[in-house]
């Protein structure tokens, strides 16, 4: 195997190539000369992948075992990096689109004698981080939701079949930051700031484990290239706490807002009050209560493992928000575009 340079035979099956991630994913590898097989229920609304090279865009559903076995024939590689993601219980059917579809993907990779498979986590599936822990891939995963639940589920999915001899490796990013994307970090750290509303805990002590996208998709690439089977690596950016964060942002974006202090039993109530609210007009809270695991915790991970085995680097933090803002402040463009890079 020599993935460093790909030939039309590496044809590698991406999901998840329409989402945030794989924005900057579909990208990367396209550039790098990658054949990418991309699975879609929608493809007339991303036709912006054709205007990448050598992607063929296919329509599937996870959750239907017969669409991906058929789709990922002929394959050589999967990125597995699908799922559903939200902080609200209620988003939807957890179990379906990312243990089931976990499962259909590695049943149909052993089908079509799929050479390794890269499952894309989260380190989320900690919940609440103990004060003081260092959270490393050997630290035990105690989810606290729903989402998180359904992703560690989907990592014993993942497991199983390693321990049948199949390449399997998983790579559990940090919390995605970066262009193309409007939602958890981006949203709370960017766009509410941007308009005015700067929530900060506690006084904004508690530590944050962003990711910037580029980062976690290059980091997605190493694992699949050096990746040892059965293994987990953390791929994430320096923890940072919340107060430093709002601190570069703002002075980036040239902000000078008042920040609001709120003691976290405010923060809660708040969020508890919005949740219920929500349960009655169906749409997802400003502050799911879920969000408590993320905001209220020191998340201090390292990707340590990931820099000795695979070679990951990250771009540091004030880097990675100088590029967010630009884009957002270019008008949100939806799509990239060959041009623009990973």
């Amino acid at each position: 195997m020599n993935l460093n340079h790909p030939t039309q035979n590496d044809t590698i099956f991406v999901t998840g190539g329409t989402g945030f991630l794989g924005k900057s994913l579909v990208p990367l590898l396209s550039s790098l000369g990658y054949t990418l097989r991309v699975l879609t229920r929608q493809p007339q609304q991303n036709t912006w992948l054709n205007a990448f090279p050598n992607v063929q865009v296919i329509y599937g559903d996870l959750t239907e075992a017969t669409h991906v076995q058929s789709a990922m024939a002929g394959c050589r590689y999967v990125i597995h990096a699908a799922g559903l993601f939200s902080m609200w219980d209620q988003a939807g059917d957890f179990d379906a689109h990312n243990v089931l579809a976990t499962q259909h993907v590695v049943d149909a990779a052993l089908a079509n004698e799929v050479e390794r498979l890269v499952y894309v986590s989260t380190i989320a599936v900690m919940g609440n981080p103990p004060p003081g822990t260092t959270i490393t891939e050997q630290t035990p995963p105690a989810p606290a939701d729903a989402y998180q639940r359904s992703k560690l589920a989907a990592e014993h999915v993942v497991h199983r079949a390693a321990e049948s001899g199949f390449h399997t490796s998983i790579a559990r990013a940090g919390a995605y930051y970066g262009p193309y994307g409007d939602y958890a970090f981006n949203r709370l750290f960017f766009r509410d700031p941007m308009r005015g509303i700067i929530m900060q805990m506690d006084g904004g002590h508690y530590v944050i484990f962003p990711a910037y996208i580029d980062d976690v998709a290059r980091g997605i690439l190493a694992t699949l290239l050096k990746g040892r089977a059965g293994e987990i690596y953390n791929i994430c950016g320096e923890p940072i706490a919340h107060r430093e964060a709002f601190d570069i942002i703002c002075r980036q974006a040239k902000l000078y807002w008042p920040r609001l202090n709120v003691p976290s039993w405010l923060g809660i109530s708040m969020s508890r009050l919005l949740t219920v609210l929500a349960y009655v007009t169906g749409h997802e809270p400003f502050w799911p209560l879920n969000l408590r695991s993320y905001v209220f915790n020191d998340w201090n991970v390292s990707s340590e493992k990931a820099r000795r085995e695979l070679g990951f680097s990250t771009i540091p933090f004030e880097e990675g928000a100088c590029k967010t803002l630009h884009w957002y402040q270019s008008g949100c463009p939806p799509y990239p575009t060959p041009s623009s890079g990973a």
